[in-house]
């Protein structure tokens, strides 16, 4: 260990003496002790069995979603006064800055998946604030798939593999967005060039969900946040994200690292969208719906901040692979809403981060937050950093400890009513912001029709029975958006069923949505 006790790092021009894991020096590293130069392997090398134990156990469960991503360190600074309607302390002053990390991702990949897939992306921001770590868990689109938090694993299983041949399912994929109409807003936002940007650093963030804002008089703003990208919208067609899937799967990643190399630092403004509770019971959209977006001309954005990625990571796994990121890393002043979804993530993140890293997962160095004494919190695999030393585990009358008060919002939020357990049903409100991105597409030169593109492309690999749900659901939105759509699938439809050789059962298309 070198100084302060934190493991020794090398300089390129230092020469550091090889040792074993427990740091006895060895001879030559690639050899191994046997009897004799032909005969069997001792068991008493403890390098040679140490090593492969070790390369046994170098693999730790892989994401179940966003298992592919890029990461860098960067800083936040306060640019505009929010002090009216925040107390959070890393908002409050103009000027401030706060060190962070972020990890971009695909989400239904696997981790050797192209960066250039048509997927959302999650975009996680990780705040070392004086008050504890403050993660934004965001992705590029500003709504999802569902609403209903019992859904989620259900959604993810038919956008991955099917079970019985491993490959990708175009049937699985339409079959279920088709029978789940709440989709169709986000099913746009993916299927539009959006789906396919063209970095990381050219694409924008969102909370998506709704949260609450402590404001100084103690009632609260509900909220979404905005992060618009500094380096300009920059997307892929369908072709273009196909064709650098194969050429080089990476690109994102090599992208966002090779500009921060370079020193070309991509940044993001960051802005906000508030309601008051009174302004929430009147809006037309449930603000708990993670299907629908607060028009912004209905909720103007606010600016307040600036981002910018500074630092690549030193080690892919130490930093990248090993951060964990829940929207329950809050610290005092903002509040989770009772967006349903929301509520089920706070749960879900530490839960997957427990099983992947470890009930310690906070002590690894990327995650630990500038300040923590949480002394009740002991012992356990990989604890570190420590045990808390002395400090009793329990609330001692010999070690007293200064508790500061945190004020949580209670005003007009008064729950009461009948346990009931039921899906929000599908109304004829679902279809209408989804038809307005139809018409926002059609303002912008050639996006609808990349629209139709995309999704017939994928769409006509889908059983007919599945393709005809989908254009029923389409045709909700928009006549002439499912017309066209059917025109142009079953067109598809019918020289992909030419094309192939052998005649495939429906479930077995292969077809990657990339």
């Amino acid at each position: 260990m070198g100084k302060d006790d934190e493991p020794r790092t090398y300089r390129y021009n230092e020469k550091p003496v090889y040792t074993n894991s427990n740091g006895c020096p060895v001879f030559d590293p690639q050899a191994a002790q046997r009897v004799g130069r032909n005969g069997p392997l001792l068991l008493q090398d403890f390098h040679l069995i140490d090593l492969l134990a070790h390369f046994d156990r170098e693999r730790i469960p892989e994401r179940v979603v966003h298992a592919k991503g890029a990461g860098a360190y960067g800083e936040f600074e306060v640019t505009d006064d929010i002090s009216d309607i925040t107390v959070i302390d890393m908002l409050k002053t103009v000027g401030k800055k706060t060190k962070c990390f972020t990890r971009f991702s695909t989400v239904g990949g696997e981790k050797g998946s192209p960066d250039s897939a048509r997927d959302p992306r999650g975009f996680a921001i990780k705040f070392y604030t004086d008050e504890g770590n403050w993660d934004w868990v965001f992705n590029n689109t500003p709504v999802f798939f569902l609403r209903d938090p019992a859904k989620f694993p259900i959604f993810i299983h038919t956008q991955k593999r099917n079970p019985q041949t491993n490959l990708k399912d175009a049937t699985m994929f339409w079959d279920y967005l088709s029978t789940h109409h709440e989709s169709v807003h986000q099913v746009m936002h993916l299927f539009s060039d959006r789906g396919t940007p063209y970095s990381y650093r050219h694409m924008n963030g969102y909370s998506g969900h709704t949260y609450k804002w402590i404001k100084p008089d103690g009632t609260f703003n509900y909220v979404q946040i905005h992060l618009k990208t500094d380096q300009g919208n920059k997307t892929m067609n369908n072709e273009e994200a196909g064709r650098l899937a194969s050429e080089n799967p990476d690109w994102h990643t090599q992208d966002l690292f090779n500009a921060i190399e370079r020193g070309e630092n991509p940044s993001w403004t960051v802005y906000v969208q508030t309601l008051s509770p009174e302004q929430a019971e009147k809006f037309r959209w449930n603000v708990f719906d993670l299907t629908k977006v607060w028009p912004q001309a209905e909720v103007p954005l606010r600016r307040f901040g600036k981002f910018t990625l500074n630092k690549n990571p030193q080690n892919y796994f130490a930093e990248v692979e090993q951060a964990a990121f829940s929207p329950s890393h809050m610290v005092p002043g903002v509040e989770a809403s009772a967006d349903p979804v929301l509520q089920s993530r706070l749960f879900s993140y530490p839960d997957t981060h427990r099983h992947r890293l470890g009930g310690n997962y906070e002590q690894i160095p990327v995650n630990c937050p500038m300040r923590a004494f949480a002394p009740w919190q002991r012992d356990g695999y990989m604890n570190v950093h420590g045990n808390y030393g002395a400090n009793p585990n329990y609330p001692s009358t010999f070690r007293p400890y200064e508790y500061k008060p945190v004020k949580a919002s209670q005003e007009h939020e008064k729950w009461s009513g009948s346990v009931v357990t039921e899906q929000l049903p599908v109304t004829s409100e679902d279809y209408v912001q989804a038809n307005g991105l139809w018409q926002v597409l059609g303002r912008q030169p050639g996006q609808q029709d990349a629209l139709v593109h995309n999704i017939s492309v994928h769409l006509c690999n889908a059983h007919e029975r599945v393709r005809k749900a989908t254009y029923e659901m389409f045709t909700r939105v928009n006549k002439d958006l499912g017309a066209r759509l059917e025109k142009a699938t079953e067109k598809n439809a019918t020289h992909a069923k030419s094309a192939r050789l052998d005649p495939m059962p429906h479930g077995s298309t292969g077809f990657h949505h990339s």
